[in-house]
């Protein structure tokens, strides 16, 4: 009799059962996911089959399966599919007993995106070097082109630019430890941006020496090399150290090695390959023991590593080392089964914009990387097909300070490699409103290279000539056909614009309730907003990323309180440590809606609160943008007992406060906020210009922020009306409005150059 199979139930945190009857697939072959049966040392055997008898001629059997996680090598019919597994254990003859039978079905006409089994997935590749992007057969072609035509894929540039300056320029020192161990944020940065450099000068020279067959390149490019192959891999660049620095030193060893093979002595390259093998190790435990992300995979920089470190090194070393095909594989079987743990057919990305770019970024090299090496093309997949909208919509190339999550660039234009990425995906997809998007960013952001978030991440001439290299040039299309309210199902967002196509026109609003709540690098901000309008942004994203983990990061912008939000007695949601609590404080967008003059939306937050305001039954706030012109914002809160709701408000400029209204007076822009219908009766409105419980020393010599507070009465239900009108500077307009608040609910009307809409809000019981 075989023994019985231990089937955990799932969490919020981890990977799910799927897929069963409530999965609408979204590609072919269907991804299998389930929780281990065992915390390590796990196998397994898995069984799909047209028949609920799993009779043999109708099923197909694989194993074994090393992972909780399978990806089939083959398209699927059309039909139901039943599918069930078991785990194999070591040193017995058979196997557990099965699973629980789970039922999906398979429609016509999925994108087809089929993962070449480990037995096939390297059996026709060329073990020659280079593998890194350009492949050994590619170098005459490219060497000769760049030769007579100097400025193709922009070569004359980069060797300019992003190779002669590491020809002269002295050897970087091994980064020395912190003070007492302890990180210090300044100099972790400084580690790392140090360790970037030395990703330059070994990648570049490297591939420069070797395409121009130049001696004194490739000599250079060696010193490089060899100078960081001595630093000690257990030490201050390791991993556990610091583990920023340890991805960039990890792939500067991988170029190095797999460009300069031909030119490396056998001690040479055994020298390099152990020090990378003891690098990759490092990453590779950490990203599949101890942070486990085939369990639980929303680990930002785990997940990241494996396109930093794990694909360039395992390309690099396929071959050469056992260990290396296995970690590769393991990144494949991730990608193809469970990339993004962020985001979903739409191509949202939860933690944000900045943290899409830099997920792409490295993302995006790893598989043009796995591409032109393995054949093996991940872009079909309907995440990647649809990922370029997100910034298009939540992160407009001509905003500022009016997308959600962390931002290191807080304040900033718009990064220019949000714009790569995208155009990236204008290659990919041959859409031209991506093409429009990096064109804009082009133009706008003129002077960020060398800001921390562009240098120490990033070269843009290498990135250009690998894309002018290795995609046809798309037509661009600005965006006056796009969806006037866009929804982000799969990460809770919605954008509204108006005349995007245009800045000094464009209107831009977002709000957000997901369900992905506050973990990672998302915040307390279920049901906020932000509002962009004629060039200037009015409802804000407030603070600074000063640091991650820092006072300002803590104890603000992650909290509730920074965001256009509300606040109940004082609480908002919870956005602390707990990871479990970080998911749990959830929001749920109910309805996005498209009518004649306007577009709409309906978002509950109230889960979001249950950990610091376990009396709240009901947070909803719904969301009107009349005519491409002003937005009614309604709010509706029931408690079990009575309290007191402060409605938040956050701009860069002092307001003006007049009874029920406060004013923002802008640069380009004015905005016109009326309090127009409060349940409890008048709100009480105060602003400041503090960044509650921030270390002063982390804000020195930065703006102040104005932050509104519109304080209720204490009641056990508040019904909440608010009218912003954002106004082109120096053209004034008002949209007038009046009351109907007979019967059961009260009916406002609001009008704008002869147009009326009216709003509907229940009244409070």
């Amino acid at each position: 009799m075989s023994k019985a199979l231990y089937q955990p139930q799932s969490g919020l945190l981890t990977v799910q059962y799927a897929p069963d009857e409530q999965t609408v697939l979204i590609e072919n072959p269907p991804r299998f996911t389930w929780i281990p049966a065992q915390l390590e040392h796990d196998q397994y055997i898995l069984q799909y089959s047209t028949s609920s008898q799993f009779t043999p001629e109708d099923t197909i059997t694989v194993q074994p399966i090393p992972y909780n996680l399978y990806t089939p090598d083959h398209v699927f019919t059309a039909g139901t599919y039943y599918w069930r597994y078991a785990l194999l254990q070591r040193g017995e003859g058979q196997p557990t007993e099965w699973s629980h039978i789970r039922t999906f079905t398979v429609q016509e006409g999925l994108p087809e995106t089929p993962l070449p089994s480990r037995g096939h997935r390297y059996t026709d590749i060329s073990m020659k070097h280079p593998r890194l992007w350009l492949q050994a057969e590619e170098l005459p072609e490219f060497r000769r082109t760049v030769r007579e035509q100097p400025s193709k894929y922009g070569w004359d540039v980069f060797l300019e630019r992003s190779v002669k300056p590491w020809v002269d320029r002295e050897l970087i020192p091994e980064p020395l430890p912190y003070p007492n161990n302890k990180r210090v944020a300044n100099l972790w940065r400084q580690m790392y941006i140090d360790c970037q450099e030395a990703l330059y000068a070994v990648r570049h020279l490297s591939v420069a020496g070797v395409i121009l067959e130049d001696a004194d390149l490739i000599a250079r490019a060696k010193a490089w090399l060899l100078h960081i192959t001595s630093w000690n891999p257990e030490g201050t660049t390791s991993r556990d150290y610091n583990d920023e620095a340890s991805f960039r030193i990890a792939g500067a060893l991988a170029w190095g090695y797999d460009w300069l093979y031909q030119e490396l002595t056998e001690e040479e390259r055994e020298e390099v390959r152990n020090n990378l093998l003891t690098r990759t190790r490092q990453v590779a435990f950490h990203v599949i023991e101890r942070s486990k992300i085939h369990h639980v995979p929303f680990d930002s920089h785990a997940v990241r590593s494996l396109s930093s470190v794990i694909v360039p090194s395992g390309l690099a070393l396929l071959g050469e080392a056992v260990v290396a095909e296995e970690w590769l594989d393991y990144t494949l079987e991730y990608y193809a089964c469970l990339y993004s743990p962020w985001g979903g057919v739409d191509g949202g990305w939860a933690e944000g914009p900045m943290y899409w770019t830099t997920g792409m970024a490295f993302v995006t090299e790893a598989m043009n990387l796995l591409n032109k090496y393995t054949g093996i093309n991940f872009y079909r997949r309907p995440f990647f097909q649809h990922t370029g909208d997100f910034p298009l919509y939540c992160f407009s190339p001509d905003t500022l300070r009016a997308s959600f999550g962390d931002q290191s660039t807080l304040g900033d234009p718009v990064s220019l490699k949000t714009g790569f990425n995208i155009r990236q995906f204008a290659g990919i997809t041959n859409n031209g409103h991506h093409q429009w998007y990096y064109e804009q960013t082009r133009a706008i952001d003129t002077d960020s290279e060398m800001k921390f978030y562009n240098y120490g991440w990033w070269d843009f001439r290498f990135d250009e000539m690998m894309y002018m290299h290795d995609y046809p040039a798309v037509q661009a299309k600005a965006p006056t056909d796009i969806e006037p309210v866009k929804w982000f199902r799969d990460i809770g967002w919605v954008a509204f614009h108006a005349h995007m196509d245009r800045p000094k026109d464009h209107i831009m609003l977002l709000t957000k309730s997901s369900p992905y709540g506050s973990i990672s690098h998302s915040h307390g901000d279920q049901n906020g907003f932000l509002l962009h309008a004629y060039g200037e942004p009015l409802a804000i994203e407030s603070g600074y990323y000063v640091a991650f983990g820092s006072t300002m990061h803590m104890n603000w912008r992650k909290q509730t309180r920074s965001t256009n939000n509300v606040l109940i007695d004082g609480q908002g949601q919870y956005a602390g440590t707990n990871k479990v609590l970080n998911m749990s404080a959830s929001g749920t967008v109910e309805a996005v809606e498209t009518h004649k003059g306007y577009t709409y939306s309906r978002c509950n937050a109230t889960a979001a609160y249950q950990e610091q305001v376990p009396y709240l039954e009901r947070y909803v706030r719904e969301l009107y943008f009349y005519e491409g012109s002003y937005i009614v914002v309604v709010d509706q809160i029931d408690l079990s007992q009575p309290g007191r709701v402060d409605w938040l408000f956050h701009t860069l400029y002092e307001m003006e406060l007049d009874g029920q209204s406060f004013k923002v007076h802008g640069q380009k822009a004015d905005m016109d906020g009326r309090f127009v219908y409060s349940s409890s009766g008048d709100l009480s409105l105060s602003q400041h210009d503090e960044f509650t419980d921030v270390d002063s020393a982390e804000i020195e010599g930065l703006d102040r922020h104005w932050h509104l507070t519109a304080a209720t009465q204490s009641a056990r239900s508040h019904r909440i009306a608010t009218l912003l009108v954002p106004l082109r500077k120096d053209e004034p307009k008002y949209v007038s409005y009046f009351m109907d608040d007979q019967g059961h609910g009260v009916h406002i009307y609001f009008t704008e150059d002869g147009v009326t809409h009216k709003v509907e809000i229940p009244k409070p019981y």
